[in-house]
């Protein structure tokens, strides 16, 4: 069974992100995009995840909650769940974790919590891009002690990447899986590895076409961790 897939989307609770980057939009931009699978995973907050899953379902696209941490290298790192609230418990540890740095919206943007309907619920006060005090090493580890999974993001990107920022992959982490970026150079040798290649989307022309997909014995979630992680 074939997936097509972006697996690293952001939602306007990611400064980053445009304020368009609602519930609704991306669902409804991933189905007109003929995408069957889709991740969420802003930085260091799962926080709209749960909205964006109960969209998903109802429009038959499958849902992957994900977070995108910040390591204290500022190693961007994927981190996959199987439940939104595993994904939101998750998110709500790292934010607590985070340096006492205010967002500024004026200067990085709105950091908005959403609901189904695309109601601005809420919003975060701490800066979702700050690095977390751990290191890559305590990254995955405090991942896997949520029954998450562990991917280096963008890893061809020339900043915030484990590439580019530490220069190698640390053996120790036995990762199975990266994320690349379509188009872009891959100096180091990756042939180890499997890729997943997605958008990084921070507003809705950016999210993937219907162009890269998973092969599947089923479309659910635990089979598609197991085909990435285990």
């Amino acid at each position: 069974m074939r997936l097509y897939y972006d697996l690293h989307i952001h939602s306007a609770l990611s400064p980053c992100a445009d304020d368009d980057m609602t519930p609704n939009n991306i669902v409804n931009m991933a189905k007109l995009k003929g995408l069957d699978l889709i991740t969420v995973s802003d930085h260091n907050s799962a926080r709209n995840v749960e909205a964006v899953a109960k969209v998903a379902q109802q429009a038959g696209i499958l849902f992957l909650p994900g977070i995108e941490m910040t390591t204290a290298e500022e190693v961007h790192v994927l981190a996959f769940f199987e439940e939104p609230e595993s994904a939101r418990e998750f998110g709500d540890k790292l934010y607590t974790e985070l340096p006492d740095i205010k967002n500024r919206p004026d200067y990085f943007g709105n950091q908005l919590i959403m609901d189904e309907n695309d109601e601005v619920v809420g919003t975060l006060d701490k800066l979702l891009i700050s690095a977390l005090p751990y290191d890559i090493d305590e990254s995955c580890a405090l991942v896997r002690e949520y029954g998450g999974y562990p991917i280096p993001a963008h890893i061809n990107k020339g900043a915030n990447s484990v590439l580019a920022n530490l220069g190698f992959f640390p053996p120790q982490l036995s990762f199975k899986t990266i994320e690349t970026v379509p188009g872009l150079a891959i100096e180091n040798d990756v042939s180890r590895f499997e890729q997943i290649y997605s958008s990084d989307a921070h507003n809705l022309w950016q999210i993937a076409e219907r162009e890269r997909h998973l092969e599947v014995k089923d479309a659910n979630v635990r089979t598609i961790l197991q085909k990435l992680c285990d």
